[in-house]
Formats: C-alpha cells, structure tokens, sequence
C-alpha cells in the first residue's frame, strides 16, 4: 500500500481530478483511495485518465477536453457526479493498494503435484505465491500492462504466475535454481523462464 499527498482537487461536469505532491506509477483503471478532500468526495474510484494539462470539461459528444497551454504533472482523473468546484488547493491523501492477489496457494500445490502439503510446505509456499503475484504484477506493468489487481488478465497469465510460483518453491535449499539428474549424473537443467515470461506477455516487442 502506498499513500500520496494530494495538494489540488477540482471537479469538472462530473469529473474529479487531484493533483498528487509525489509522482506515481498509477495508471489507467487503477483504483485509489480518496481522503481529506470533504465528506462528498473522499471514496475510493478508478481511474479513467492520467491527464498531463489543465481539464476544462466534456463537450457536448462526451469527449474531454484540456487546456494545452498549461501542463500539470502529477494528476489523476476519475469519475464522479458532483457540482463543479473550481480547482484549488487541499490537503488530501490518496492511497493506492498494490497487493495482487491473482493465484493461492492451491493453484501451486495442484501445479506441484503435492498431494499432501506439510505445515512447512504450506507456509513456503504462501511466501512463494505472494512473490509470485508481485512478481508477475511489476513486470506486465514494466511491459505496459495496466491489470487489476484482483482478477488475472486471462488463463495464460495465471500459468505463467503459477509455474514462476512453483520454480521459487523448487529452488528451495539449493545454491543455483535446480536440476533432476540422469541416472549417470548429467545434469538436466530446469529452464521454465522464457516460458513463464510468455505467458505473462512480458519482454515483448516494444512498437512505436
């Protein structure tokens, strides 16, 4: 969880915008939390736009509309139906939750074929999934990803957060990730990573 300053708000044709003291890596369908700005708007919303100028309002086909001429950093804009207050100065708090929750423990125990998890198994194994999931989160953002935190993006990216939660348990008590061994002693490595990181849709092609 992460907690920002908020130093301006205004709301415009049912639109709030705040203006937050620090940057932040918050993006588009993002929920935050809004505090200390009064009774009527403090909530928690999602985000629907990370403007860079002033806002001025909606136009009569419902686009946004901006003022190019003045930039201001920092800003996040979410929905909501209020009266119009000008923009102005507050003291306010936004807080942004980060814990991703997309896999549990049984999605690892049932990759890693455990028909019978130990009270050690199960407590490594919550360290490995809570890894996992911030893991897989960080990086799809670094890809340009914007996922909710709760429900995984789809079917390939919770594999790919399942195999990469079931390699850090593996590793386990070893020196260097981990191998099988064939009968004469030549090791097999174990080389899930390029897998894990397509199905995550990460280290993709970056097009202009």
């Amino acid at each position: 969880m992460a907690d920002y300053t908020i130093t301006h708000r205004q709301v415009t044709d049912n639109y709030l915008v705040v203006q937050t003291l620090e940057g932040t890596d918050i993006g588009v369908g993002q929920s935050v939390t809004l505090a200390g700005l009064g009774a009527t708007l403090n909530g928690t919303y999602t985000v629907v736009e990370v403007p860079i100028y002033r806002y001025t309002g909606v136009d009569d086909e419902g686009d946004w509309l901006f003022d190019t001429e003045e930039i201001i950093l920092n800003q996040l804009m979410v929905a909501k139906t209020h009266a119009d207050v000008a923009r102005g100065p507050v003291a306010g708090t936004l807080t942004f939750t980060t814990s991703c929750t997309w896999i549990v423990n049984a999605d690892v125990v049932e990759w890693l074929g455990i028909a019978s998890a130990t009270a050690n198994d199960t407590a490594f194994i919550t360290s490995c999934v809570s890894a996992a999931n911030a893991y897989a989160y960080r990086r799809r953002r670094e890809a340009g990803y914007y996922d909710s935190l709760t429900t995984v993006p789809g079917g390939d990216v919770k594999l790919g957060t399942v195999m990469f939660a079931g390699s850090l348990y593996r590793e386990r008590g070893s020196v260097d990730s981990f191998a099988s061994f064939e009968q004469m002693g030549t090791p097999v490595p174990f080389g899930a990573n390029g897998q894990i990181n397509r199905l995550l849709g990460v280290n993709r092609s970056q097009v202009a």
